[in-house]
């Protein structure tokens, strides 16, 4: 099974289209890179503060979206 990595969602960037897919700057909490900050993009609802699990903790996020 990889390794995955829990992350707490510290900033909401922004959203995009209709898709469903929010940014978020996100703070890991165990492994490595514990510490870091990243930006992802996560499918689905999200709000500061919750925990989400990253497969992959070296890559950011391509591009970002434009906060509104």
């Amino acid at each position: 099974m990889k390794e995955v990595y829990p992350a707490e969602v510290i900033e909401i960037i922004g959203r995009a289209s209709s898709k469903g897919v929010t940014q978020v700057k996100c703070k890991i909490l165990e492994g490595k890179e514990k510490g870091s900050i990243v930006i992802r993009n996560v499918s689905g609802p999200i709000r500061v503060g919750d925990i989400i699990l990253l497969k992959e903790v070296e890559m950011e996020s391509e591009e970002r979206i434009e906060e509104r």
